[in-house]
């Protein structure tokens, strides 16, 4: 009786997770093409939205926190201050927002053919975080233009808060994508979420305030600045606006120049984070793709 050699072929729909994604690029590259494509057709804007949005938004922001509440009093430069930590926000809330909906704006593929389901969050990600560019170029600008002298110590800030973000929102992007397919309702708590995101990060104050309102309880302030996000955006802020001119020359001193205290131990705390939310994300997505054909 002839025997067949089934070492060369693998048994449908297993793989080894999030690390497939390397061995299909090509498909990656695809579906990167193909979100970017469908964001902006028939849009008379195009991808000015880009910067359209991001801008409506700070000068809300601005008006609102810096000058009816009067923030812009005690922090130089504000501005900066604001639109350094805004545009990272804003990663966050569009690559989580199109990671969620991923798996189900592909029905018609997941429904059809086998190839690794972590390709669609990724290539959602990335494909947001290509919009995400044009606001750190005009970031860029802007800085400049207040003073602001570009060194190899910013650049590396700036590359570590976007990782911090990247990890982040693709531990939490395969868990609600996952969940997404079959409660509908995961897209409505990331939503939440993103509000909450936008509030529960020193953008609209400082985390000085935050460490002066919980001086007799610092746990909860560890607690608050143990978030990725939270760290991911004092590095921006470090990168850009504690670099300036201005704000290094101004006196009083900013509370909020320095470090927070013991930043280090938070940013070991953020890694942590991110580890637990790609290892819990993935083992969800995991479980959950098996059904995912059907609950589509």
């Amino acid at each position: 009786m002839t025997q067949i050699d089934y070492s060369a072929f693998d048994t449908p729909g297993r793989g080894r997770g999030i690390l497939d994604v390397f061995e299909y690029r090509y498909l990656l590259r695809l579906l990167i093409g193909k979100s970017t494509a469908l964001r902006y057709r028939n849009s008379v804007l195009g991808w000015f939205w880009s910067y359209v949005r991001p801008t409506v938004q700070f000068l809300v922001y601005y008006i609102v926190i810096g000058q009816i509440l009067g923030l812009h009093k005690n922090v130089p430069a504000f501005p900066l201050y604001l639109f350094s930590g805004l545009v990272l926000v804003n990663l966050f809330n569009e690559t989580l927002g199109a990671a969620t909906q991923s798996i189900v704006a592909n029905r018609a593929l997941v429904r059809k053919i086998y190839l690794p389901r972590e390709l669609f969050p990724l290539a959602a990600i990335i494909g947001a975080l290509t919009h995400f560019l044009p606001q750190l170029a005009v970031l860029i600008i802007v800085s400049l233009l207040f003073g602001w002298l570009p060194s190899f110590a910013a650049a590396g800030m700036v590359l570590l808060g976007m990782v911090l973000v990247l990890l982040f929102v693709t531990g939490l992007g395969l868990f609600f994508a996952a969940i997404n397919v079959r409660f509908r309702d995961a897209s409505n708590t990331v939503d939440i979420i993103r509000t909450i995101a936008t509030w529960s990060v020193p953008v609209l104050y400082t985390w000085a305030m935050v460490y002066e309102r919980t001086q007799h309880i610092p746990w909860l302030f560890n607690l608050w600045m143990s978030n990725p996000l939270a760290v991911a955006v004092e590095i921006f802020h470090h990168a850009f606006w504690g670099e300036l001119p201005v704000v290094n020359a101004a006196s009083p001193a900013p509370a909020n120049l320095g470090w927070p205290p013991e930043f280090g131990w938070h940013i070991a705390s953020a890694f942590v984070v991110i580890l637990i939310s790609l290892v819990v994300g993935q083992l969800v997505f995991r479980r959950a793709e098996r059904t995912f054909a059907q609950d589509l």
